[in-house]
């Protein structure tokens, strides 16, 4: 747990940094970074919860 902990920060320091970024120099490729960093942060959380989901799953068969 504590390493999604850890990946959860670095993603909302990530995708702060990039707004921040976006609104102080107006281009959109820093929007677009945090875009990118939002898609990829739900998708790592997605994987996790699966994995977690699955461990929990065939725990019984065990």
């Amino acid at each position: 747990m504590l390493i999604i902990r850890l990946f959860a920060v670095l993603a909302l320091i990530g995708i702060g940094g990039a707004i921040i970024a976006w609104i102080f120099t107006g281009d959109v490729r820093y929007r677009d970074l945090a875009w990118m960093f939002f898609r990829a942060a739900i998708a790592v959380l997605f994987v996790f919860l699966a994995l977690l989901a699955l461990e929990r799953a065939l725990l019984p068969l065990v």
